[in-house]
């Protein structure tokens, strides 16, 4: 059975393995474990042959259970490496065999001897796909001892073996339990690079079921963490909004308001382009925005084309910030959040300042941004290579330009635009004038 085709069974050894057992049990109470380890390998043989996978089964399991009853952890090792060499052994019964010495790891007199049973259910797995999962669970379990003895890289190291996206007959939920370990491990051993694409091994569709909202929860809190290390605000918006989104947030009042309130505050923290503005004007629609009034208020100053001073900002909203988490004061990412919040708040100044005039002096721009000059320079420049805005700065005037050059075809067509507009105005006014003047007539008439 060992090259992977299925053979006929020959012979039904099971009567005569149900006679043999009772028979060893009676041996091994006896103090004869090894006289009755012999009578059972030579029957194993016999049925091994003939290719009876029950009874092969049966007497490897018996074999391992023997060796339990006496308590002897050391022949129990090197039965099972015995018996899973045994040529053509049957797949299902060393299946059998594994399941039975793994269901013993709970039952250990001390950890070194857990330790030694694990490793050998190890050796005896490796490569073998008919007995992937075991492998896997195994695997874990030593992952996990590795952790409780704070060796968290050997720890991660150990479950990163494993790729269990590949196993065809581990179940999709289990496989994601797996895959959200390593994660956790990976973010423990401070490896980011390794969490990300770990991460990709898990298709977001899986968690649309209801059953596995605990998993979701578990995958998008593993994700926020990695978003934050990373500085991806705006990941770190969208990871919130999809836990927001969950059933058992939304029915739970304190928690949705926790969620929403960090929802608002990384999506404010992140860089503006049309899809953060899509997502600002999105969350600001949300009706139980409503139900935290400071937060809906907060959401507004950055969703209304009107200037914010960082001064009344602070003043309005730093107690509420400070109670936030991602702005604590006490700790260096809370500060950093902090300046953030206040460079947000000058890029928004700055787009509104470039919406409502054409040209401005730089000491008025200044005056309008409570900043230095060097300070107003800098951020007008990033605005600038980013392609947020469009502005030239004439040094020599003290003047920036917020109006974008156009080529001679686009001031004709606008003039044309402009020209149409005018004329179609004339146009409805005559028609107008002329409307009123039949109206007064037929009135004089009567």
């Amino acid at each position: 059975m060992s090259d992977g085709k299925l053979e006929k069974m020959d012979k039904d050894f099971s009567p005569q393995v149900d006679v043999l057992i009772p028979e060893t049990e009676a041996l091994t109470k006896e103090g004869r474990l090894n006289e009755a380890i012999e009578k059972l390998l030579s029957l194993e043989k016999q049925a091994r042959n003939a290719a009876d996978q029950a009874s092969t089964g049966r007497i490897l399991v018996h074999i391992i259970k023997l060796c339990r009853q006496v308590n002897d952890w050391k022949l129990m090792y090197e039965e099972i490496i015995l018996l899973s060499k045994k040529h053509g052994q049957l797949k299902a019964a060393t299946t059998k065999m594994v399941q039975e010495a793994m269901s013993y790891l709970d039952s250990t007199p001390d950890m070194e001897t857990k330790l030694e049973l694990i490793n050998t259910l190890r050796t005896v797995t490796d490569g073998k796909i008919y007995v992937e999962v075991e492998r896997a669970r195994i695997t874990r379990m030593l992952s996990k001892i590795r952790e409780d003895e704070g060796k968290i890289t050997e720890a991660a190291d150990i479950l990163q073996e494993l790729q269990v996206e590949t196993f065809g007959s581990m179940d999709k939920r289990e496989k994601v339990i797996f895959i959200l370990e390593q994660m956790r491990l990976c973010l423990a051993k401070h490896d980011y690079v390794r969490t990300q694409i770990i991460s990709k091994k898990i298709n977001t569709k899986f968690f649309q079921d209801k059953e596995n909202e605990d998993l979701k929860l578990k995958f998008y809190d593993l994700m926020i963490q990695h978003a934050l290390h990373e500085q991806q605000y705006l990941n770190v918006h969208k990871f919130y909004k999809q836990v927001y989104d969950s059933v058992s947030i939304k029915d739970d009042d304190s928690k949705w308001r926790e969620v929403l309130q960090n929802t608002v505050l990384f999506i404010i923290l992140s860089p503006y382009d049309n899809e953060q503005s899509d997502l600002l004007h999105r969350l600001y629609e949300d009706p139980k925005l409503a139900l935290i009034p400071q937060y809906k208020e907060l959401t507004k100053c950055f969703v209304t084309s009107e200037l914010m001073r960082w001064s009344q900002i602070e003043q309005t909203y730093g107690p509420l910030l400070s109670q936030s988490p991602a702005f604590n004061k006490k700790s260096e990412e809370g500060k950093e959040r902090m300046k953030e919040l206040h460079s947000r708040v000058i890029e928004h100044n700055i787009r509104v300042i470039a919406k409502y005039y054409t040209r401005i002096t730089t000491t008025r721009l200044t005056q309008l941004l409570d900043l230095t000059e060097k300070d107003t320079e800098e951020f007008l420049s990033k605005l600038v290579v980013s392609k947020t805005i469009y502005a030239r700065i004439d040094r020599s005037s003290n003047i920036v330009n917020f109006q974008t050059k156009m080529d001679a075809n686009q001031i004709l067509n606008n003039w044309s635009s402009d020209i149409n507009s005018l004329l179609n105005l004339v146009e409805k006014t005559c028609h107008l004038i002329s409307k009123e003047e039949m109206v007064h007539s037929i009135a004089k008439v009567k």
